[in-house]
């Protein structure tokens, strides 16, 4: 039987986002007790946790969420080791020139930095390792279908140019990956990545899997 390996990062009350985004709310709407079942109410951000983001993120006249193919968000992938990358040490064209030739057009690319295991320390949304700006271009160029990371966002300092370029070119971002340890270095494999149907928005949380062949 094939192998699944579940990359979403947990959600729970509390959660920690990026500084400008709202908090993640979960509580009881209902219970047993009042209404004879259980219910919860959930509050959050399109982009909490594990999440894909779509290019109406950045542009007021892309494609939304729920126009997004879902064919797009099942494809074949490749891990890229990075986790030799120091913290705060931007990720070039160069680290991923031992996967050029299993990168081709279409293809879908994982950036294992490890930097998943800081969550939920507030520090996970500080100083880890970056897509750079050479490397969002060569994405672009490279025609890559899916870029996904294990890190919170592609860049902190110059974000909008990094999620402009990708955006921009058709890449659809997946963040907040987790578990990439788990996945093999050296082969293929399919990657899951479905979000909500939000009719006319940016982005949606998603639970992230793989099946190993």
């Amino acid at each position: 039987m094939s192998k699944i390996i579940d990359l979403t990062a947990p959600m729970f009350d509390g959660a920690p986002t990026m500084a400008m985004d709202p908090k993640l709310s979960i509580s009881w709407h209902c219970s047993l007790e009042t209404l004879g079942y259980n219910l919860s109410r959930v509050t959050m951000s399109t982009h909490q946790g594990t999440h894909i983001d779509a290019p109406r993120h950045f542009f007021n006249k892309g494609e939304c969420i729920d126009e997004v193919a879902l064919e797009r968000c099942v494809v074949r992938a490749v891990k890229v080791d990075l986790t030799g990358k120091q913290p705060g040490e931007p990720i070039e064209p160069i680290d991923l020139e031992p996967y050029s030739n299993r990168i081709e057009e279409g293809c879908s690319v994982l950036l294992h930095t490890g930097w998943d295991k800081h969550f939920p320390n507030p520090s996970f949304f500080t100083g880890f390792p970056y897509v750079s700006k050479s490397l969002a271009v060569w994405f672009a160029e490279k025609k890559v279908g899916l870029i996904g990371m294990d890190m919170p966002t592609p860049n902190s300092d110059d974000w909008k140019y990094v999620h402009v370029k990708m955006l921009g070119a058709g890449i659809l971002i997946v963040e907040g990956l987790a578990n990439m340890e788990q996945l093999p270095d050296d082969v293929p494999f399919t990657f899951f990545s479905l979000p909500l149907k939000l009719q006319g928005r940016d982005g949606s949380p998603v639970r992230a899997i793989a099946i190993l062949d």
